[in-house]
Protein backbone atom coordinates (compact mmCIF):
# COMPACT_ATOMS: atom_id res chain seq x y z
CA UNK A 1 0.00 0.00 0.00
CA UNK A 2 1.84 3.28 -1.34
CA UNK A 3 1.82 6.48 1.30
CA UNK A 4 -0.74 9.07 -0.07
CA UNK A 5 -0.68 12.69 0.79
CA UNK A 6 -3.66 15.08 0.99
CA UNK A 7 -3.41 18.68 -0.96
CA UNK A 8 -6.40 20.72 0.24
CA UNK A 9 -7.42 23.65 -1.84
CA UNK A 10 -7.74 27.00 -1.01
CA UNK A 11 -7.94 28.73 -4.00
CA UNK A 12 -4.16 29.35 -4.75
CA UNK A 13 -3.48 29.73 -8.43
CA UNK A 14 -0.65 27.41 -8.04
CA UNK A 15 -1.94 24.69 -6.16
CA UNK A 16 -1.88 21.95 -8.97
CA UNK A 17 2.34 23.33 -9.18
CA UNK A 18 2.39 21.48 -5.71
CA UNK A 19 1.05 18.47 -6.62
CA UNK A 20 3.14 18.30 -9.81
CA UNK A 21 6.39 19.11 -7.32
CA UNK A 22 5.59 16.02 -4.81
CA UNK A 23 4.54 13.64 -8.03
CA UNK A 24 8.16 14.70 -9.03
CA UNK A 25 9.60 13.46 -5.91
CA UNK A 26 7.61 10.18 -6.41
CA UNK A 27 4.61 10.78 -4.00
CA UNK A 28 1.42 9.81 -4.81
CA UNK A 29 -1.20 12.77 -4.12
CA UNK A 30 -4.59 14.31 -4.49
CA UNK A 31 -6.10 17.61 -4.55
CA UNK A 32 -9.55 18.61 -2.54
CA UNK A 33 -11.24 21.73 -2.39
CA UNK A 34 -11.59 22.26 1.08
CA UNK A 35 -14.79 22.73 0.75
CA UNK A 36 -15.02 18.92 0.40
CA UNK A 37 -11.76 17.83 2.71
CA UNK A 38 -14.35 17.40 5.62
CA UNK A 39 -13.54 15.40 8.99
CA UNK A 40 -15.12 12.39 7.92
CA UNK A 41 -13.71 12.13 3.81
CA UNK A 42 -10.25 13.10 4.97
CA UNK A 43 -10.76 10.04 7.90
CA UNK A 44 -11.67 7.59 4.96
CA UNK A 45 -8.80 8.81 3.31
CA UNK A 46 -6.64 8.42 5.55
CA UNK A 47 -3.35 10.23 4.12
CA UNK A 48 -0.13 9.99 5.50
CA UNK A 49 0.52 13.52 5.27
CA UNK A 50 -1.85 16.88 4.26
CA UNK A 51 -0.84 20.23 2.46
CA UNK A 52 -2.51 23.26 3.45
CA UNK A 53 -1.99 25.54 0.24
CA UNK A 54 -2.11 29.25 -0.16
CA UNK A 55 -5.15 31.23 -0.88
CA UNK A 56 -6.06 34.85 -2.24
CA UNK A 57 -7.82 35.30 1.06
CA UNK A 58 -6.74 36.44 4.25
CA UNK A 59 -6.41 34.03 7.41
CA UNK A 60 -7.04 37.06 9.43
CA UNK A 61 -10.54 37.42 9.07
CA UNK A 62 -13.76 35.96 10.90
CA UNK A 63 -14.82 33.97 7.57
CA UNK A 64 -11.81 32.58 6.78
CA UNK A 65 -11.48 29.46 5.11
CA UNK A 66 -10.59 26.53 7.75
CA UNK A 67 -9.22 22.68 7.51
CA UNK A 68 -11.03 20.63 9.93
CA UNK A 69 -9.72 21.11 13.23
CA UNK A 70 -9.16 17.49 14.09
CA UNK A 71 -6.06 17.21 11.47
CA UNK A 72 -4.32 19.62 13.51
CA UNK A 73 -4.34 17.19 16.08
CA UNK A 74 -2.73 14.86 15.21
CA UNK A 75 -1.00 12.56 14.44
CA UNK A 76 -0.64 13.30 10.52
CA UNK A 77 2.03 15.59 10.08
CA UNK A 78 0.77 18.59 7.94
CA UNK A 79 2.41 21.57 5.64
CA UNK A 80 0.95 24.62 5.54
CA UNK A 81 1.85 27.31 2.73
CA UNK A 82 1.48 30.62 2.92
CA UNK A 83 -2.06 30.99 3.84
CA UNK A 84 -1.96 27.42 4.83
CA UNK A 85 0.68 28.78 7.26
CA UNK A 86 -0.81 31.10 8.68
CA UNK A 87 -4.70 29.65 9.56
CA UNK A 88 -2.50 26.49 10.68
CA UNK A 89 -1.09 29.04 13.12
CA UNK A 90 -4.50 31.33 13.65
CA UNK A 91 -6.49 27.72 14.47
CA UNK A 92 -3.63 26.84 17.25
CA UNK A 93 -3.20 30.06 18.91
CA UNK A 94 -1.17 32.09 16.74
CA UNK A 95 -1.43 35.87 16.00
CA UNK A 96 -2.03 36.90 12.47
CA UNK A 97 -1.58 40.41 11.27
CA UNK A 98 -0.97 42.68 8.31
CA UNK A 99 2.25 43.35 7.33
CA UNK A 100 3.80 47.07 7.25
CA UNK A 101 5.36 46.06 3.78
CA UNK A 102 3.83 43.13 1.63
CA UNK A 103 6.43 41.10 0.34
CA UNK A 104 5.41 39.70 -3.24
CA UNK A 105 8.29 38.58 -5.11
CA UNK A 106 11.62 37.26 -4.74
CA UNK A 107 13.23 37.47 -0.89
CA UNK A 108 15.95 36.23 0.86
CA UNK A 109 15.18 34.23 4.24
CA UNK A 110 17.85 33.27 6.74
CA UNK A 111 18.64 30.23 9.47
CA UNK A 112 17.09 31.60 12.86
CA UNK A 113 19.53 31.39 15.70
CA UNK A 114 20.39 27.74 16.75
CA UNK A 115 18.14 25.89 13.73
CA UNK A 116 21.55 24.80 11.77
CA UNK A 117 20.97 21.29 12.22
CA UNK A 118 16.99 21.23 12.05
CA UNK A 119 16.73 18.29 9.06
CA UNK A 120 14.12 20.61 7.16
CA UNK A 121 17.29 22.83 6.23
CA UNK A 122 19.43 19.68 5.48
CA UNK A 123 20.88 20.86 2.36
CA UNK A 124 19.92 24.20 2.27
CA UNK A 125 21.43 27.41 3.52
CA UNK A 126 24.80 27.18 2.02
CA UNK A 127 25.53 30.96 2.29
CA UNK A 128 23.31 31.45 5.58
CA UNK A 129 20.39 32.35 3.28
CA UNK A 130 18.03 31.26 0.53
CA UNK A 131 15.90 33.01 -2.59
CA UNK A 132 12.32 32.18 -2.61
CA UNK A 133 9.09 33.73 -3.88
CA UNK A 134 6.81 35.92 -1.29
CA UNK A 135 3.44 36.54 -1.96
CA UNK A 136 1.40 37.70 0.88
CA UNK A 137 -0.28 40.71 2.91
CA UNK A 138 -0.36 39.11 6.24
CA UNK A 139 2.51 37.31 8.08
CA UNK A 140 2.57 35.31 11.46
CA UNK A 141 3.00 37.81 14.19
CA UNK A 142 3.60 35.45 17.16
CA UNK A 143 3.56 31.63 16.82
CA UNK A 144 1.15 28.83 18.30
CA UNK A 145 2.47 26.98 21.57
CA UNK A 146 4.71 24.63 21.03
CA UNK A 147 6.28 25.78 17.56
CA UNK A 148 9.84 27.42 17.14
CA UNK A 149 11.06 29.47 14.10
CA UNK A 150 13.55 27.98 11.81
CA UNK A 151 14.18 30.73 9.36
CA UNK A 152 13.06 34.83 9.07
CA UNK A 153 13.15 37.55 6.27
CA UNK A 154 13.39 41.05 6.77
CA UNK A 155 9.39 41.12 6.67
CA UNK A 156 8.35 38.08 7.92
CA UNK A 157 9.61 36.75 11.52
CA UNK A 158 8.67 33.36 11.23
CA UNK A 159 9.05 32.91 7.65
CA UNK A 160 9.36 29.06 8.58
CA UNK A 161 7.98 27.60 11.66
CA UNK A 162 7.81 23.63 13.04
CA UNK A 163 6.42 21.90 15.66
CA UNK A 164 8.75 18.97 16.77
CA UNK A 165 5.91 17.22 19.08
CA UNK A 166 3.39 16.99 15.97
CA UNK A 167 5.47 17.73 12.68
CA UNK A 168 3.63 20.45 11.85
CA UNK A 169 5.65 22.78 9.50
CA UNK A 170 4.67 26.33 7.84
CA UNK A 171 6.62 28.40 4.94
CA UNK A 172 5.59 31.59 4.51
CA UNK A 173 6.54 31.42 0.82
CA UNK A 174 5.76 29.40 -1.88
CA UNK A 175 7.95 26.38 -2.38
CA UNK A 176 6.20 25.14 -5.30
CA UNK A 177 7.33 28.30 -7.59
CA UNK A 178 10.34 28.05 -9.98
CA UNK A 179 11.32 30.94 -8.75
CA UNK A 180 12.13 29.85 -4.88
CA UNK A 181 15.55 28.58 -6.37
CA UNK A 182 15.93 25.08 -3.96
CA UNK A 183 12.12 24.79 -3.38
CA UNK A 184 12.03 20.65 -4.37
CA UNK A 185 14.87 20.61 -1.76
CA UNK A 186 12.50 21.83 1.12
CA UNK A 187 9.13 19.59 0.49
CA UNK A 188 11.92 16.70 -0.57
CA UNK A 189 13.04 17.48 3.42
CA UNK A 190 9.25 17.71 4.84
CA UNK A 191 9.25 14.07 2.81
CA UNK A 192 11.80 12.64 4.63
CA UNK A 193 10.51 14.19 8.11
CA UNK A 194 6.92 12.93 7.53
CA UNK A 195 8.44 8.98 6.67
CA UNK A 196 6.45 9.35 3.36
CA UNK A 197 7.90 6.47 0.58
CA UNK A 198 8.94 8.04 -2.91
CA UNK A 199 7.61 5.02 -5.07
CA UNK A 200 5.03 6.87 -7.17
CA UNK A 201 5.55 6.90 -10.62
CA UNK A 202 2.99 7.26 -13.56
CA UNK A 203 3.93 3.86 -14.23
CA UNK A 204 3.25 2.35 -11.16
CA UNK A 205 0.16 4.34 -11.70
CA UNK A 206 -0.86 2.35 -14.77
CA UNK A 207 -0.08 -0.87 -13.50
CA UNK A 208 -2.50 -0.53 -10.49
CA UNK A 209 -4.97 1.23 -12.67
CA UNK A 210 -4.61 -2.02 -14.98
CA UNK A 211 -4.79 -4.46 -11.55
CA UNK A 212 -7.59 -3.03 -10.38
CA UNK A 213 -9.72 -3.00 -13.87
CA UNK A 214 -8.64 -6.65 -14.31
CA UNK A 215 -10.10 -8.02 -10.60
CA UNK A 216 -13.12 -5.89 -11.05
CA UNK A 217 -13.89 -7.47 -14.28
CA UNK A 218 -12.93 -10.45 -13.85
CA UNK A 219 -14.38 -12.52 -17.24
CA UNK A 220 -17.04 -9.96 -17.51
CA UNK A 221 -17.93 -8.35 -20.96
CA UNK A 222 -17.63 -4.16 -20.94
CA UNK A 223 -19.57 -2.32 -23.12
CA UNK A 224 -17.99 1.37 -23.52
CA UNK A 225 -19.33 4.62 -25.13
CA UNK A 226 -16.64 6.88 -26.88
CA UNK A 227 -17.08 10.08 -27.39
CA UNK A 228 -13.97 11.17 -29.39
CA UNK A 229 -12.29 13.03 -26.02
CA UNK A 230 -9.67 12.20 -23.95
CA UNK A 231 -11.65 10.96 -21.14
CA UNK A 232 -13.87 8.30 -22.59
CA UNK A 233 -10.51 7.45 -25.09
CA UNK A 234 -8.36 6.76 -22.23
CA UNK A 235 -10.72 4.86 -20.43
CA UNK A 236 -11.11 2.87 -23.46
CA UNK A 237 -7.76 2.45 -24.15
CA UNK A 238 -6.81 1.13 -20.33
CA UNK A 239 -9.93 -1.01 -20.14
CA UNK A 240 -8.73 -2.96 -23.63
CA UNK A 241 -5.18 -3.13 -22.33
CA UNK A 242 -6.31 -4.69 -18.92
CA UNK A 243 -8.66 -7.12 -20.55
CA UNK A 244 -8.09 -7.50 -24.46
CA UNK A 245 -10.97 -9.00 -26.21
CA UNK A 246 -13.50 -8.52 -23.85
CA UNK A 247 -14.38 -4.32 -24.43
CA UNK A 248 -16.68 -3.41 -27.19
CA UNK A 249 -16.72 0.25 -27.93
CA UNK A 250 -19.99 2.43 -29.02
CA UNK A 251 -19.10 5.39 -30.95
CA UNK A 252 -21.27 8.65 -29.61
CA UNK A 253 -21.37 10.90 -32.48
CA UNK A 254 -22.66 13.93 -30.67
CA UNK A 255 -22.08 16.77 -33.16
CA UNK A 256 -19.43 18.60 -31.53
CA UNK A 257 -16.23 16.45 -33.17
CA UNK A 258 -13.48 18.51 -35.15
CA UNK A 259 -14.03 18.94 -38.43
CA UNK A 260 -13.54 15.85 -40.98
CA UNK A 261 -12.47 13.59 -37.22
Amino acid sequence: MQDMLLIIDFGSQVTQLIARRFREIGVYCEIWPCQAATSERIHEFAPDAIVLSGSPSSANTGDALRPPAEILAGPVPVLGICYGQQIMAAMQGGLIESAASREFGRARIRIAPGQDEHPLLAGLFADGEETVWMSHGDRVASMPPGFETLALSDHSPHAIIANPETGQIGMQFHPEVTHTENGLRFLENFVTLAGLSRDWSMATLLERSLGRIRERVGQERIICAVSGGIDSTVTATLIHRAVPGQLTCIFVDHGLLRLDE
